[in-house]
């Protein structure tokens, strides 16, 4: 018995470090994209890998505001924990499985699925000859899953997994979400094309929706999305990526493309009214179109040795389901890193970010200076120190970020493996 545990402990842990097509969660990870076809593992056997993600986290923030609410009041100290568990198998030659699991989150502390896709980078049970040339070109995913839109997403702190990300926390306007549905990538010499189908909504939903007097006729639509663009390794010290990316949805009546992390911010109790697990996208703007909305991210990446810069311009127009006219609302972020060292193992960087939205009580305004330092102790080891000044204008007096503000300081620890 023990012997034949062994045997099943070695297969999943040592034998199978190796799966296709899975971006490693530890620094191997940093500026990967969509999976390359070039980067396919040999299939010999079915193969399963662990990997896990783990961020703890201290912070010395502070905030004020003039509205006529109060926000809680916090002090320095450390906040609880968070972790992912990621599961990744190599079911068959060009047949990979994904499955991400938060085990704890600021929303929720219980273990929860994230999401999960198969993606197929080969069809060999289809016998086709024809077909094999397609996807020598061609990767296909279809699961519930993390949508493809704009590159940012590639670049965001994911609960635990914060390795990817070199600042604290994602933009202002965070565009991630995960819905049912299906994507096709094509690659070739650098030219990419992307197109997706979901179904618009974060969960499945089968009840009827209700139907709202010059607002939503109670009809969920499908969301497709697309990605066009450019990426190219020009030499050994420079790498260029242009992208032009697109999500649009006639109505869905619960949309998320805004509102559709469930983890949490890693900015916590900052404008706050309370500190329980319903208040956690603290620094963070949803611009509520929550059923018909298209969007538009452009995506600029250039790697020069040491020298990172990556910018990000948002455009996004949309409605509730209780609302009759379109609002807009605009994003403009763009990073500038410096890392140097052994293999790059630290950097120095620098990030604004700036949100201008029209909302049912007029125009508002966020704008975000970040600043940041961290260290590759290992590859799978990181710690990260942030400092962030961000302010609110335009807000109403009864909204607690009516005059808001908030600064200071994040520490990071985090391991991915």
């Amino acid at each position: 018995m023990k012997k034949t545990l062994f045997s099943l402990f070695a297969v999943m842990f040592f034998g199978t470090i190796a799966v296709a097509q899975v971006r490693p969660y530890d620094k191997d990870g940093l500026n990967v994209f969509e999976t390359k076809k070039e980067d396919l593992v040999k299939f010999e056997k079915m193969k399963l890998k662990l990997g896990g993600s783990f961020t703890q986290s201290f912070q010395t923030l502070e905030h004020s505001s003039t509205s006529t609410a109060t926000p809680v009041a916090i002090v320095p100290g450390f906040n609880t924990a968070i972790a992912n568990l990621y599961l990744d198998a190599y079911l068959a030659d060009g047949v990979t499985l994904n499955m991400a699991l938060y085990l704890s989150a600021r929303h929720h502390q219980e273990t929860w699925v994230k999401g999960g896709y198969i993606q197929f980078d080969k069809l060999p049970f289809l016998k086709s000859a024809l077909l094999d040339k397609v996807m020598e070109y061609t990767t296909i995913k279809v699961g519930h899953m993390e949508i493809n839109y704009g590159d940012a997403h590639f670049r965001r702190s994911d609960n635990g997994n914060s390795i990817y990300n070199p600042f604290v926390e994602n933009y202002i306007m965070d565009a991630f979400t995960t819905e049912i549905g299906a994507e096709v990538d094509f690659q070739y010499k650098g030219f990419l094309a992307v197109a997706g189908l979901t179904t618009g909504k974060i969960k499945g939903d089968i009840a009827k929706a209700t139907v709202y007097a010059g607002g939503s006729n109670g009809k969920a639509y499908p969301a497709i999305l697309g990605k066009i663009g450019y990426d190219s390794q020009i030499s050994d010290l420079v790498r260029l990526r242009l992208t032009a990316s697109g999500y649009y949805t006639k109505g869905s009546v619960a949309n998320t493309l805004y509102g559709g992390d469930r983890a949490g911010s890693h900015y916590y109790g900052v404008l706050d009214a309370g500190l329980a697990t319903s208040n956690f996208t603290s620094g963070r703007f949803n611009p509520g179109f929550t059923d018909k909305i298209g969007s538009f991210m452009a995506n600029a990446f250039l790697k020069v040795g040491g020298l990172e810069w990556f910018t990000t311009y948002e455009a996004s127009k949309g409605r509730a389901k209780n609302e009759s006219i379109d609002r807009n609302a605009s994003q403009f972020a763009t990073d500038l890193l410096y890392r140097f060292g052994k293999n790059e193992n630290f950097w120095i960087g620098g990030r604004y970010n700036t949100v201008s939205a029209t909302m049912a009580t007029g125009d508002i305004d966020i704008n975000r200076v970040a600043i940041s330092g961290g260290w590759f102790v290992t590859k799978n080891i990181l710690t990260k120190l942030e400092y962030v000044n961000q302010k609110y204008n335009g807000f109403p007096t009864s909204d607690l970020r009516n005059g808001g503000k908030f600064n200071g300081f994040v520490l990071e620890a985090i391991v991915g493996f």
